[in-house]
């Protein structure tokens, strides 16, 4: 049995040794480490902790959940962990049901018969983790494994300290960068608007210009580009951002209450009008008042908009008393206002009044650029919302979104990743989990039984699983082992399928 552990810990100091040049982060690195000594050893646990302040929390483990995982915290000096980061010395129990030292912190432990090691990951006389098994040794084994152990934790130090160094420097810098960004977007990008291309710099450029004035603004684009988003940036970022922003679409409303929506209404002024009503500009004294739409307005109202635009002054309907107040005119429309004036459908003086500061906010389709910091920003959105997890989306996927003309814009995308989020089983959004007008037979890999006619279930399905095979490589590096575990498969059918789908693992390694 020594000379198997021996051989043992040749295999794995070789895979180590191997993964140590090409695995750049610090808890992959672990948790790969873990792996393999897993593989070679199957051991019942095993737990990687890395030293934080006073406290050791495990950065890597096998065998624990996660509940288990989240209660494995030990300040230093506490258990047979806490001793060993204290003292740098390691320990061994041959027998953790006999030894009272034993905490058993994470509760994993329920049989006797076990043997615990933990040895200390020692850094030119700085500990700075520890390395812990649980192993169903016999005694005279004790001393060869825990050699082992000591060797492992002597290698992993170097790489370990060193990847922090440069963490830290990542973190540092990453600091500074979110310092210097949070200082520009202070003063130049609204924190409600998402969008970084060139298009929406010079949409935060002129907010920026117009936003302290009480000039008329008129934004223009397709409906869903955030036009409102851009109105309550100007109001937010304004002098009278402590007044009221009322928001009126006025496409949403009969022709008949409009004006008793704008202007409010007199008692007894026509049939149903009860009680005073104050109008939607009498609300937005000291404001901001943002009309939607209004390219959709009738000509009659527009004659009174165009009165209270000039004087801001106004009478509610059915009264003579005159009613004056103070507020900033946003408008917003998805039409093109100049086909409307040739038309006769819109009043060219009140197009003059209200185009005195126009911003355009662009399609989705010309800003293609921004489109995964808005997947991302939805993600964190619909994840929060709906209780998900799910980390990042799948390469697939992320063609589709990125070919896709969006004629919706970015409401159509919001609704796109929201139903994704609620359709994914997994922490990936998959290609067929986006709504059925982003699918295409290119996307799917179905194009090819499109072409012949053929039924294409089967092949929708075989696409369906490599995608998923593909992306649980991705997330382990390539290690066939590991992506077999996680999807609950033996490395046998996971080979299998692998030379079926002419996928070579080695392609995500780094």
């Amino acid at each position: 049995m020594i000379n198997q552990i021996e051989n043992i810990a040749l295999n794995a100091l070789y895979q180590i040794s191997h993964i140590l040049l090409h695995q750049h982060d610090v808890s992959t690195l672990l948790q790969e480490v873990l792996d393999i000594l897993q593989n070679e050893m199957d051991f019942k646990r095993a737990t990687l902790t890395l030293k934080r302040n006073n406290a050791l929390i495990i950065e890597a483990s096998k065998g624990l959940t996660d509940e288990e995982k989240k209660r494995g915290t030990y300040r230093i000096g506490e258990g047979i962990t806490g001793k060993v980061a204290l003292k740098g010395d390691s320990i061994v129990v041959p027998d953790i049901s006999k030894e009272p030292g034993f905490l058993d912190r994470t509760g994993a432990r329920k049989k006797s018969n076990i043997a615990f090691f933990c040895v200390p990951i020692n850094h030119k006389g700085d500990i700075i983790g520890t390395l812990s098994i649980d192993y169903p040794a016999k005694n005279e084994e004790l001393k060869k494994i825990l050699d082992f152990l000591e060797t492992i934790a002597n290698i992993l130090a170097d790489a370990v300290a060193t990847f922090r160094e440069e963490q830290n420097e990542k973190e540092l810098l990453q600091k500074e960068n979110e310092r210097l960004r949070s200082e520009l977007d202070s003063r130049f990008r609204p924190g409600n608007i998402i969008g970084n291309c060139s298009i929406m710099r010079e949409v935060y450029r002129m907010i920026s210009q117009v936003a302290n004035s009480p000039a008329t603004v008129l934004i223009r684009g397709e409906s869903g580009t955030g036009k409102e988003l851009v109105a309550k940036a100007l109001h937010y970022t304004s002098t009278q951002k402590n007044g009221p922003f009322i928001a009126i679409n006025c496409a949403a409303l009969p022709e008949n209450l409009i004006e008793s929506e704008l202007f409010g209404h007199e008692k007894g002024s026509f049939t149903g009008a009860s009680a005073l009503r104050k109008g939607r500009f009498e609300l937005a004294n000291g404001g901001t008042i943002f009309l939607d739409e209004i390219g959709d307005i009738s000509l009659q109202v527009q004659v009174r908009l165009l009165r209270v635009l000039q004087e801001k002054v106004f009478e509610r309907v059915g009264g003579s008393e005159q009613i004056k107040a103070n507020f900033r005119v946003i408008a917003a429309t998805s039409r093109n206002l100049e086909d409307s004036i040739q038309k006769g459908t819109f009043r060219e003086d009140l197009y003059y009044r209200l185009n005195v500061f126009p911003i355009h906010m662009p399609p989705l389709r010309e800003r293609k650029s921004d489109l995964m910091l808005l997947v991302d920003h939805f993600l964190e959105k619909y994840n929060k919302i709906y209780n998900k997890n799910i980390k990042r989306i799948s390469t697939p996927a992320i063609n589709m979104l990125m070919s896709y003309h969006w004629p919706g814009n970015v409401r159509e995308l919001e609704s796109s990743i929201e139903r994704a989020v609620l359709m994914s089983a997994h922490d990936v959004v998959t290609a067929y989990e986006l709504p059925p007008s982003l699918q295409t037979a290119q996307a799917t890999g179905t194009e090819i039984l499109e072409r012949s006619g053929e039924h294409n279930l089967i092949l929708m399905v075989e696409s369906f699983e490599k995608e998923i095979i593909v992306s649980t490589l991705k997330k382990h590096r390539g290690n066939v082992a590991s992506s077999a575990r996680d999807l609950n498969t033996t490395e046998r059918i996971m080979h299998y399928k692998i030379k079926k789908y002419t996928i070579n693992p080695k392609d995500y390694k780094y």
